[in-house]
C-alpha cells in the first residue's frame, strides 16, 4: 500500500511542477473543471476519491467521475473546482490545498476540461449530495498501478482508454485524466492524454 504521508506529498508536488503545461483552446468547447483529490481511505492508506453520478441525472447517469462541472461566469478553473467539490460532496477545498494541474482534455461531447490536483486531510468528512452523486469511493492508489487498456475502434485513429476499477470499467475523460495523474503525479512520467479517445457513446 502507499502510505498518504508528507513523503507522497512532496512527490507528487514535485512531480506536477515538471509538467510543462499544455493548455487548449476552447475554440467552441464549454469550459470545465474537475478535482483529482488525494485523500486517505479508511485504513489510512493513500486513495484517490472517485464519485459514482446519480441515476436519476439526464446527463451520464450513474456513471464514475471525478467531482466537478461547468465553469459558470466569470469562474477560473479553481472557481469551479473548489465550487463544484463542495456542491456535490461536501468538501470545502481550500486554494492551498491544490498542488497543481494535469493537462486540458477536450471530450466529444463539448467540454474541454482542467483538471486540478489537490491533497485533502484524511480524516475529512464528505457527503454525497443525493441530487448529483449516488455514492463516494477511496480507491487505493495501488489499485491504480495495474493501469489502463488502451482499445482500437474502427469510427477512430485515435485509441479508445479505459481504466478497470471498482469491479467496473471507467470511461475518458475520467479515464484519462486518472491515467495522467498516475504517469505524472505519481511515477514523475511526462505523457499526456489530450489525444486519447472516448468510447463512442460517449461522442454526444
Amino acid at each position: 500500500m502507499t502510505a498518504f504521508d508528507d513523503r507522497l506529498l512532496e512527490s507528487i508536488s514535485v512531480n506536477l511542477a515538471r509538467l510543462a503545461p499544455a493548455p487548449l483552446e476552447a475554440r467552441g468547447l464549454k469550459r470545465a473543471a474537475v478535482s483529482v483529490i488525494v485523500t486517505a481511505d479508511t485504513e489510512g492508506n493513500a486513495a484517490l476519491l472517485l464519485t459514482r453520478r446519480a441515476e436519476h441525472l439526464n446527463v451520464h447517469a450513474g456513471q464514475f467521475a471525478l467531482p466537478g462541472g461547468r465553469l459558470e461566469s466569470g469562474e477560473s478553473a479553481l472557481d469551479a473546482a473548489r465550487r463544484e467539490a463542495y456542491e456535490e460532496i461536501g468538501l470545502e477545498l481550500l486554494p492551498e490545498a491544490v498542488l497543481g494541474r494535469l493537462d486540458d482534455y477536450p471530450t466529444r461531447s463539448g467540454y474541454l476540461i482542467t483538471p486540478l490536483v489537490a491533497w485533502c486531510a484524511a480524516d475529512v468528512v464528505l457527503s454525497p449530495n443525493p441530487s448529483e452523486v449516488a455514492q463516494i469511493y477511496r480507491v487505493p492508489l495501488t489499485d491504480l498501478g495495474s493501469g489502463p487498456e488502451f482499445v482500437s475502434i474502427p469510427e477512430s485513429e485515435r485509441p479508445v482508454v479505459r481504466y478497470p476499477l471498482l469491479g467496473t470499467t471507467i470511461h475518458a475523460p475520467t479515464a484519462a485524466v486518472i491515467y495522467q495523474f498516475v504517469e505524472v503525479g505519481l511515477h514523475g512520467r511526462q505523457t499526456r492524454v489530450a489525444h486519447l479517445e472516448q468510447p463512442v457513446w460517449a461522442w454526444r
